[in-house]
Formats: structure tokens, sequence, C-alpha cells
């Protein structure tokens, strides 16, 4: 039943090639062809086939970075930081993420699946197709194997695409800081990797977090459970940690508001994605990497939401992909890659965020003939239509 030609497509971004009048072939679930519409084979000429009548079609937006599950609200800080106090002081007065932490633990495992579900919803309406959530809200091994829980079930439940990152976040200040690395290292990883909940596996590398030297301990011991690696690097000062993850082949970078130039370059020798968060850099008043620096170093850019109750309360990764063109100088079409191809890979999915021969079918059709009409329409998605896996997950109404 999942087998169709569909054509009528006005114009396709796979998302690195445009291509006007074309058609692909769904079998199963995957892109069996695509191309222009005229070049279609013999082969498919007796399948069904659906007619788009003539609108744009994209990949299906992927976002690489959010942190999904947590409880409460920091309304508040977000006011006192618009007064001028910053997001460092609040979090010395234990506020800022340990705040969540209090408020997550304290909610139950149906109030998280509630809160994740309603969120990842309004990433749906987006044009979201896939994402990644984060743990680090817990801090204990129980209450982050909950959160991945949390995580790991959206995924299951669909129709969404979700990858589980068990994140450190911060050392719990309630505990001795080496007892609880210690605990970290040879407890919560290893259950999570056990219980298989994490995907990959992510270390905050910044002062009032975890050190250089923790940090690497962390991947290096997750590299060792088989877990591919990533960290919040270089966010509000430059600590090494995008050269760790280089040297170690991490998936990604994140943040990179304080990254050098050799900081990029490493990351591009290596093959590991420099994950812009522009609305957490411009809340937080950080520079972003400038795109003539960006594309000089050679490295794969994504864009990301950074969905958090923070430094970003973003619902969505079309706004951040807006945000980023303005703040860096990137392209339509680069944060269009940003957001889809190079943030699939990112999470270690290559066959997520194209329109390409072998990967998985989710695709975006746009409501008009111009398929970077959704990136162009700020505050309105312009999206009639997502698949995901080859099957319609909603329709616009009307």
């Amino acid at each position: 039943m999942n087998r169709r030609v569909v054509r009528g497509v006005s114009e396709l971004y796979t998302p690195f090639d445009r291509v006007e009048d074309a058609a692909f072939v769904v079998d199963d679930g995957r892109y069996a062809w695509v191309g222009p519409a005229a070049a279609l084979p013999a082969d498919y000429a007796g399948w069904p086939t659906i007619d788009l009548g003539g609108s744009a079609v994209i990949p299906g937006l992927v976002d690489s970075h959010t942190h999904l599950v947590w409880a409460g609200s920091r309304v508040d800080e977000y006011v006192r930081r618009s007064a001028g106090v910053t997001y460092q002081e609040i979090a010395a007065e234990g506020g800022g993420i340990l705040a969540t932490v209090e408020a997550t633990r304290a909610m139950s495992d149906a109030g998280l699946m509630m809160l994740a579900r309603r969120r990842a919803a309004a990433f749906q309406r987006g044009g979201v197709t896939a994402l990644e959530v984060k743990s680090g809200y817990g801090l204990t091994t129980e209450h982050e194997l909950r959160m991945l829980q949390a995580a790991r079930r959206l995924g299951e439940d669909g129709p969404l695409r979700v990858t589980t990152t068990l994140l450190a976040h911060l050392p719990d200040p309630a505990e001795d800081r080496e007892r609880f690395l210690d605990r970290f290292v040879s407890e919560t990883l290893p259950e999570a990797a056990r219980q298989r909940l994490a995907d990959a596996v992510d270390v905050f590398i910044e002062d009032g977090a975890f050190t250089l030297a923790e940090g690497r301990r962390v991947l290096e011991a997750a590299l060792e459970l088989g877990l591919p690696v990533k960290a919040h690097a270089e966010q509000f000062s430059n600590s090494g940690a995008a050269k760790l993850v280089a040297e170690l082949g991490g998936l990604s970078a994140d943040h990179l508001e304080r990254a050098t130039p050799e900081d990029l370059e490493a990351l591009a020798a290596a093959g590991s994605v420099a994950t812009l968060l522009p609305l957490a850099a411009l809340l937080l008043r950080a520079p972003l990497p400038q795109a003539a620096q960006l594309r000089a170093s050679g490295v794969k850019v994504a864009i990301a939401s950074d969905h958090n109750p923070g430094s970003s309360p973003l619902f969505g990764l079309l706004p951040a992909l807006q945000l980023a063109g303005v703040a860096t100088g990137l392209t339509v079409h680069e944060t269009l890659v940003a957001g889809t191809a190079n943030a699939a890979d990112a999470l270690g999915r290559p066959d997520w965020g194209r329109v390409q021969a072998g990967a998985a079918a989710d695709y975006l059709v746009v409501n008009g003939a111009e398929a970077l009409l959704p990136l162009y329409t700020w505050g309105q998605p312009s999206i009639k239509e997502m698949v995901i896996g080859g099957q319609t997950v909603w329709r616009a109404e009307g």
C-alpha cells in the first residue's frame, strides 16, 4: 500500500539541489527514485500516482538539539534577564538549570510525558519530522533515566522520529563533585546504555558545568560503551571542547558562540557538525559564528532550536533557521540544508532530512509553488501537508 509516484511538484529542494517540475517515487516508506518528472523511468508507469497540483516540496525538518522533557517555569528569569541580570548570576543564586531540575524531579512520569507530547506537537505543526531530545534535568541516575524513557516513548508513539541523548548537564551541587562524576560514568551512563535509552551522549563543558578533563572522561566512557558523542561547546568561554569533539570523532559540537576559526577547522577535518543555536545566542547577547568564517572553515553547519525553559524557549525550528540567516549571513538555501540534511548528520542519521533514493520518505508539501516559502513567511509555516515514512501525518484544513 505504501507505494506511489508523486507528480505535480513545481519545485523540489533535495535540499542540496533544486529540481523544477519534479517527481519522486516512494516504496515502503523510502524514496526509490527522485528527479525531473520528464525523466521518470518507465518501470513506474503503472504505479499509483498522486498529483500535488503544482505545490512545492522540501525535506522534513530535523531539529538536532532540544531539551524537550522538563517541568516548571522560568518566566521570572526571562524577565530578570531582560532587565540586565545575567544568566550566570541567576545560576549562582540557585536558579537556572537547577530550578528546572527541582521541578522536573517533582513531576510525575505521566506529567512529563504529557508536557513532552504537547511540545512535540508544536514542533510537528511547524514542519519538524524528526528531533533529538536530551536528558540533563535529572542529575541522578533515576531521574535521568526517567527523562530518557519519556523521550524514547515519544518516538515510539510517533509520528515524529526521535533520537535520545544522555546529557551530563552539570554536577549536582548537593553532592561531592568527584563522587557525582564517578557515579555518572560508572552507573548512569552504563545503565542508559544497557536499557538502550540513549542514542548518544552529550556533556556541557563550561565554567559552572564540567571542565575539559571531566568532559573528556564522560565522552571517552561513552565511546567505550559504543555510544556516539557530542558536546555543548564554547558557549560562554573558549574551553577546548570543540577540539575535543573533533579529536574523538564526535557527531557535533553545539553552541560555538566563542569558537575560533581553528575550532571550526578542526571540526571540519574530523567530519563533525557545527550546530548553531541562534535564539540562545541572541537572548544571552552572545555572538554567533559568521557565514564567511563558516564557509572558509569547510565545516558542515546545522541549526537547531535548543528548545529549553531557560535560554531558548522556542517551540519550533523554522524560526531558528530564519534567525540564523539574519544573525550569521547564511543564505536561505544554506539554512534549509542546515535544518535538514546537516542536522540529520549531526544525529548520525544520514538517511533523514533529504529527498534522495534510499532515504526515509519524510517531506513537506508547501502551501504554494515556491519551495522556500516556509522560510520566508515568519510566523506562518506555509506548509499544507506533512509526510513521514511515506504516510501523511497531517494536512492543513481547507
